[in-house]
């Protein structure tokens, strides 16, 4: 098995996933299909029996989803971190997809690698134009929220200024990703960027964190219309990260400045029944939108040596991909100077 950085998963092959099923106590039947994740391997696979998970004899077969991490990202501590947030959350009745423990371990190694099996769940996207849905997702990150606010991470970094602007500006220049015709102009814009940034957090003032999400977007969530699990369930909490509240709710948000402002109005007529938001975070909704921005041209630099991800982002590192990130940021530049979206 190859998990050098140039091929992380190369011996992952449906052999090695099965039988890491198998040394866990779920045979598959197999069958699997592959989820849409790149920086994890993710796994839909039927098994023989459903014993495992509780089943009834005969029932129709059982369907789980396999998690394998990719080797060097997260240490067992930060796993077992974000397994215990999910289950502190699932403990509270909020609808999220929590880890299985087949054979008392939430967190398994096979070959030389780490996984975890998921429950299958399934859902569609929430309809993030509705009104009602948008304040449902609010009381919904609002709970998540007060549950956060009880504890603090320990081994999980936090989304913030190093960890999201400076250290992934430095890998970009470190490694020769800028082509040398616009390295002084990406250069210049980005620390023009991460000023404004300072200044937002600065107007911001004193501002709490609290354990997040981390990555709450329409696409990590599963809209359910069930009458036993009516609404949403959120899935794939692997960013969990340290932050502020506000980071788990902009990504909420779309259009333009009017139509952000209803739609956060009515994220937060919902997020309020459960937690309190301190208005003075959303001077920070475009300045960590343009971390954002930052750390995900960084995160397709580190995995560019696996071969999964030329093939998913083939503009990546080219002149125009570079060209448009500088029009981008000198764009986020002047929206950080803008008010913030209570001031409509």
């Amino acid at each position: 098995m190859d998990t050098s950085k140039g091929a992380p998963y190369a011996g992952l092959t449906p052999d090695c996933v099965l039988d890491a099923l198998d040394s866990v106590g779920m045979r598959g039947d197999g069958r699997m299909l592959g989820l849409n994740s790149y920086e994890n391997r993710v796994y839909q696979i039927w098994l023989e029996d459903g014993s495992a998970l509780g089943s009834a004899p005969g029932s129709a077969p059982a369907v789980v989803v396999a998690k394998f991490y990719r080797p060097g990202r997260w240490s067992d501590e930060q796993i077992l971190e974000e397994h215990a947030f999910v289950h502190e959350l699932a403990g509270r009745e909020l609808q999220v997809v929590a880890p299985l423990a087949p054979g008392g371990k939430k967190l398994n190694e096979f070959g030389g690698y780490r996984f975890t099996v998921y429950p299958k769940r399934g859902g569609r996207a929430p309809e993030l134009e509705d009104r009602e849905t948008l304040e449902w997702m609010g009381r919904f990150i609002g709970r998540i929220h007060a549950v956060g606010a009880l504890g603090a991470f320990r081994a999980r970094p936090a989304l913030d200024l190093e960890t999201f602007g400076i250290e992934p500006r430095d890998y970009l220049l470190h490694h020769d990703f800028i082509p040398s015709d616009l390295a002084p102009a990406w250069t210049s814009v980005v620390a023009q960027a991460l000023d404004g940034v300072r200044r937002c957090y600065e107007r911001a003032g004193r501002t709490t964190t609290l354990r997040l999400h981390g990555d709450c977007h329409a696409g990590n969530v599963l809209w359910t219309d069930s009458d036993e699990s009516h609404g949403p369930h959120f899935v794939d909490f692997d960013d969990a990260r340290t932050g502020p509240a506000v980071q788990d709710l902009w990504m909420l948000l779309s259009g333009d400045r009017a139509a952000m402002v209803r739609q956060l109005a009515d994220v937060l007529a919902g997020y309020e029944d459960f937690h309190e938001f301190d208005a003075r975070e959303l001077h920070l909704v475009e300045a960590l939108r343009t971390l954002r921005l930052i750390h995900y041209s960084a995160w397709i630099a580190r995995r560019w040596d696996d071969p999964a991800f030329p093939a998913a982002f083939p503009w990546f590192n080219t002149q125009r991909y570079w060209q448009d990130r500088i029009l981008e940021l000198r764009e986020q530049i002047a929206l950080m100077d803008e008010p913030p979206l209570w001031s409509n």
